[in-house]
């Protein structure tokens, strides 16, 4: 019995002492997790803050950066060299010479001499007005003798149609009487003669000289300097600036129908006060494109003459023109 009772109170001490042995490191293990765990938690508790804190850092720095690039000048555009300008206009001027092959003076005329009288009635007028005027002048008076010898009041009432015909009627008679004392009743054919001329000044001169005696000339009118100043060939506005400016894009052979092309795309297409943009074959080209009517059905309704199937200024106009002949007076 002794040794029984101290086999089992010895396997019960040793039982104490195991137990008591292996507690501590479970507890240990656990008091080590613990901490572990917590900073894992905060770690994750913490990611989604930084997180918001970084991005908000970078929309600020975004819009931070922002008034900036807005304030950034915008990149200049290069001013065109003379020589693309040459090459701009001249390619222009092709375009045109394609559009208006039949171009032409669009005052009716049989020789220089009716062709200076009619170029200087066309001042503040239409050329088709003057050729509804000039048929009974020229019959009354078919010479610069004949004019010069006329009665002034009744060469008034012929040319009153075109307007301001007293001044006018001062002008074709003086220098009618130029023309009859000083070249034999003849028309000159060199400018510093023409523009000596009553009422004549280079415009006129040009267009006599370029039409009745095939001498190069550029004739800068209304629609002349309106056009080339779209077309930023030239900032000028005095005809002889306008001229000289031209002149120096072009070969002189070109001058007197690079005149007449201009002129009728003035009259036709690029109007004054609304351009058929929308209709016009040079549109590609031309640096003012949007002045005026884009559309191009809108644009198609604003062209004029045989453009838009009217007739054109003359009454007996060159034989390979496209549109109708102008009405004379009395039915126009």
């Amino acid at each position: 019995m002794s040794t029984k009772k101290t086999t089992k109170t010895t396997a019960k001490t040793a039982a104490t002492k195991t137990t008591a042995a292996t507690t501590p490191p479970a507890k240990s293990a656990a008091k080590t997790a613990a901490p572990a765990k917590k900073a894992a938690a905060a770690k994750k508790a913490t990611a989604p803050a930084k997180k918001a804190a970084a991005a908000k850092k970078a929309t600020a720095a975004k819009k931070a950066t922002a008034p900036a690039a807005n304030k950034a000048p915008a990149a200049k555009k290069l001013p065109e060299s003379h020589a693309a300008l040459v090459r701009r206009a001249r390619r222009i001027n092709r375009e045109l010479a394609d559009v208006y092959s039949y171009a032409h003076p669009e005052l009716d005329f049989e020789n220089p001499f009716e062709l200076l009288v009619a170029t200087v009635l066309s001042a503040q007028t239409t050329d088709l007005r003057v050729n509804q005027t000039t048929p009974r002048l020229f019959a009354k008076y078919p010479t610069p003798e004949d004019l010069a010898a006329a009665v002034p009041e009744e060469v008034e009432e012929l040319i009153r149609p075109t307007g301001f015909f007293r001044a006018k009627t001062k002008s074709i008679m003086g220098l009618a009487k130029a023309l009859r004392d000083d070249f034999g009743g003849e028309v000159p054919g060199r400018i510093d003669d023409l523009v000596k001329l009553p009422g004549v000044g280079r415009k006129t001169a040009f267009v006599v000289l370029g039409n009745a005696f095939g001498v190069p000339g550029i004739t800068v009118d209304t629609h002349f300097g309106r056009l080339v100043r779209r077309w930023k060939w030239t900032e000028e506005t005095d005809p002889v600036k306008v001229e000289t400016a031209v002149a120096a894009l072009f070969p002189k052979s070109e001058w007197t129908m690079l005149s007449h092309r201009v002129i009728f795309h003035g009259r036709r297409i690029c109007h004054s006060r609304k351009p058929a943009c929308g209709a016009c074959p040079i549109a590609p080209l031309c640096p003012s494109y949007g002045e005026g009517e884009t559309d191009p059905e809108k644009a198609k309704k604003l062209l004029k003459y045989e453009m838009g199937g009217f007739p054109g200024q003359r009454l007996k106009p060159p034989p390979d023109y496209p549109g109708k002949p102008a009405p004379p007076l009395a039915a126009g």
